[in-house]
């Protein structure tokens, strides 16, 4: 999407068979442009011109036209689009100035058949309209993502704090290691110093005091292997006992979720397709109702059809028939360009005012649809997700019982190296024994011992190993919690935003609409209209909270006495009004003001001149480019400064 930035340069528009225009070229300076003339001349198909440049394809082609083009030339860049009638509808070729126009048809072309303008004058759910834009799907997904990754974090806090707490026991433990360390390795230098002391005294016997050395040196290396398969075998059981905790856990969990659990939702899929289906039919509807109005404004407004006289509206020799009774005088009979009989131009009107009540009608029924559709939806979430959680909690217990055989294996294993060491030891101890003598029974002794000293010194600096690589990891991962603590707090400012998005949003529009409101109520001096606001209405509780938009109206009386009306009883300038300020705030709460350069305006002969032009020149500070379609006498009342287009 193009960026707006105080745009400077005019915008240059070429026109070719769009709504009731032949072709056309037309400069738009930044500013207010007024396109004034009497009806019928291609003021509104200028406008939809306009709307087919930007992007959007609520535009027609010329009733007699197989296609159509309209390009745009803004601030050095070319956009063209052209129109081809395939079959009953058309077909849009070419990029125009927006790359997604859903929110400026929305809330910047602001023709008479607007959703958001009528909306507001029509009392429809407000907070629909303004919500429309935003993917509330995409928002909780993201929320749920972001809540997901918090979780892990403070699951990884807890972990470290948890082994936090046991630093204080680990760093006495190993003070204590060094300590006995030192303790034996001071026993040892004194019972080496009695060894030497002894084998200088004896001087027989060195073969057999080699032999006997070498079986001290292979008892302790084959001891130390005993008490390596031991701390195994007991790392092994303890990794056991914990793997069958786990599986007992996910267990529990496993029976809390149904054992198929879209098996109850077997039809959600066909009735989701179905919802999806009757909400294109709709959808096509609603677009084919749009552009069947919209041709036939046109064509009004255009004064594209066959005028009759009373006496062709009446037939030849029909003096005072009943057409004539029905026409009246004063009346406007047309040749009907769907049937091609003759009927009332009011006729006509009267069948265009009942096709938008037909396209309200359809509206409401799509959005129940959509409800529905949303509904069902979230169903299909919650089935799929404990679907998940069903399959991951299996698969997890499948891995479980994989690594238990695995690791009873190694157990196994273990046991049978720990029987077969145990042996090799007793059958060292005895051929230790088988060499002592009278001669060397002083020295062996002082072996022996000084043997189990170096076994305890080995397995005390194994243990002080094990328990430093402990409290260094402990540490590492209390040095990272800082940084998880970090990464857990852009989280939460993350899910915040998230969270308040849609709240914000709602908030936003709200506050904008009641602070235009009232100032244009101001500006524009409706006598009896003390306020119209909307209220923000939050319904529902927990997860499941709803919000609603109510629009209040407050009079007043003749003396003084303030009473809360409806939108019913508001008169048509001030419903057209009402609609207006809501597009507007609308517009500004969706930024439109920094994306599009353009705003539209048409259809306000309800609203009196002085008033429109109050209008006009408050939505001026809005938008690069605001151009609005007047009649002559109420542009009158306008800024002789306003660049003027009388002719298209």
């Amino acid at each position: 999407m193009a960026t707006s930035e105080q745009l400077t340069e005019s915008a240059h528009f070429s026109v070719e068979n769009i709504g009731g225009i032949d072709y056309t070229e037309v400069d738009i300076p930044p500013g207010v442009t007024v396109l004034t003339g009497k009806n019928a001349t291609n003021r509104t198909s200028f406008l939809r011109s306009i709307m087919a440049a930007m992007g959007s394809q609520r535009v027609s082609l010329k009733g007699d036209a197989d296609s159509g083009k309209v390009s745009m030339t803004l601030d050095g860049e070319t956009y063209e689009r052209t129109l081809k009638r395939v079959g009953d509808g058309v077909q849009f070729e070419g990029e125009g100035y927006l790359d997604d126009p859903e929110v400026a048809d929305l809330f910047a072309f602001l023709l008479e058949t607007n959703d958001a303008r009528q909306a507001a004058a029509r009392d429809d759910q407000l907070r629909d309209v303004i919500m429309r834009p935003v993917d509330v799907d995409a928002i909780r997904a993201e929320i749920r993502r972001l809540e997901s990754e918090k979780g892990d974090i403070n699951d990884e806090l807890a972990r470290i704090e948890s082994r936090k707490r046991e630093l204080p026991e680990l760093e006495k433990r190993r003070n204590t290691l060094r300590e006995r360390i030192e303790e034996k390795r001071d026993e040892l230098a004194e019972l080496e110093e009695e060894i030497d002391d002894s084998s200088r005294d004896v001087e027989e016997g060195r073969k057999e005091q080699a032999e006997l050395e070498e079986r001290l040196q292979e008892l302790r290396e084959t001891r130390s292997e005993l008490e390596s398969a031991r701390r195994k075998i007991e790392r092994q059981e303890e990794s056991v006992s914990s793997l069958k905790r786990e599986r007992s856990e996910l267990e529990d969990d496993l029976e809390e979720l149904p054992e198929t659990p879209m098996g109850d939702h077997r039809d959600l899929d066909a009735e989701i397709d179905r919802l999806r289906s009757e909400r294109q039919d709709l959808n096509t509807e609603i677009n084919e109702l749009r552009s069947l109005i919209q041709y036939n404004e046109e064509r009004l407004e255009a004064e594209d059809y066959d005028l009759l006289d009373g006496s062709e509206a009446a037939g030849d020799g029909s003096n005072g028939s009943v057409t004539d009774q029905l026409v009246g005088g004063d009346s406007e009979t047309v040749v009907c360009w769907t049937c091609g009989s003759s009927v009332d131009r009011e006729q006509i009107e009267s069948t265009i005012e009942r096709l938008k009540s037909l396209r309200s009608e359809k509206v409401e029924e799509l959005n129940d649809v959509k409800s529905q559709l949303d509904e069902r939806k979230a169903e299909q979430r919650e089935a799929t997700k404990k679907q998940k959680r069903r399959s991951e909690i299996e698969r997890k217990l499948d891995d479980i019982d994989a690594e238990l055989s695995r690791r009873d294996e190694q157990i196994e294993a273990l046991k049978a190296q720990r029987t077969e060491l145990t042996e090799d030891v007793e059958s060292l101890e005895s051929k230790v024994e088988s060499l002592e003598s009278a001669d060397f029974q002083e020295i062996l002794s002082l072996h022996k011992e000084a043997n189990q000293l170096e076994f305890e010194i080995e397995s005390l600096e194994s243990d002080l190993e094990e328990v430093t690589d402990e409290i260094e990891e402990i540490e590492a991962a209390v040095e990272r919690a800082e940084e998880l603590r970090e990464e857990r707090a852009e989280l939460v400012d993350e899910l915040t935003d998230q969270r308040t998005k849609i709240d914000q949003i709602e908030s936003e529009a709200v506050e904008s609409f009641n602070d235009h409101m009232e100032s244009i109520l101001d500006l524009l001096g409706y006598e009896n209209i003390e306020r119209i606001w909307i209220e923000r209405i939050e319904e529902g509780g927990g997860n499941d909270v709803q919000t609603r938009f109510e629009l209040h109206i407050v009079r007043t009386t003749e003396n003084g006495a303030a009473y809360e009306d409806t939108i019913e009883h508001l008169s048509e300038s001030e419903r057209e009004v009402t609609g207006l300020i809501f597009a507007l705030a609308g517009y500004l709460v969706h930024d439109l003001h920094e994306t599009v350069p353009f705003m539209l305006l048409d259809s306000l002969e309800a609203i009196d001149s002085d008033r429109i032009a109050a209008l006009v020149e408050y939505f001026a500070d809005y938008a690069d480019f605001l151009v609005v379609a007047l009649l002559p006498e109420d542009a009158q009342a306008l800024d002789d400064d306003f660049t003027r287009v009388t002719s298209i």
